[in-house]
């Protein structure tokens, strides 16, 4: 599983021109699942996402918060792009990354596990051509990863 954290002061996603999901301060996760994740690694990457102190106290202090200790907002798009390998040819392979179907379903569980939080959690629609608007801010933004059977 990857997911692309961005620290932001507010995210958006589009369809067809009309907002399906908005959030203010908080989180915009891309979320790419490979072909061999379980819940194990929902279970980690969730938990990550909500615990990582990637927000500052007050001004000019360190990351000390997490996205929960400031009651901050999630936007969670799925990106199985994330799972491309260009490293051969022109176009790029998503061998790694999980069939639709195993994907959506994985997805949406990865969801549910964020909404146990009691925050906000806004999304896009699975599977859909959307457009994102990003306010990152920083800019922060990470590449978590989490392979199964990883300790």
């Amino acid at each position: 599983m990857r997911v692309v954290v961005q620290r932001v002061t507010a995210s958006s996603v589009a369809i067809a021109g009309e907002v399906v999901g908005q959030i203010g301060r908080g989180l915009n996760l891309l979320v790419g699942i490979a072909a061999t994740d379980t819940e194990a690694e929902l279970d980690w990457m969730a938990r990550k996402c909500l615990d990582l102190r990637l927000f500052p106290a007050g001004p000019g202090d360190r990351w000390e918060q997490s996205v929960q200790e400031i009651g901050g907002e999630l936007l969670v798009i799925s990106q199985f792009t994330l799972y491309g390998d260009g490293r051969k040819g022109r176009r790029p392979s998503f061998d790694r990354a999980a069939a639709p179907d195993r994907a959506e379903v994985l997805y949406e569980q990865f969801v549910e596990k964020l909404r146990a939080s009691g925050l906000k959690v806004a999304t896009g629609v699975f599977g859909a051509m959307m457009q994102v608007t990003i306010v990152n801010d920083g800019p922060v933004t990470l590449l978590l990863e989490r392979e199964a059977n990883q300790g």
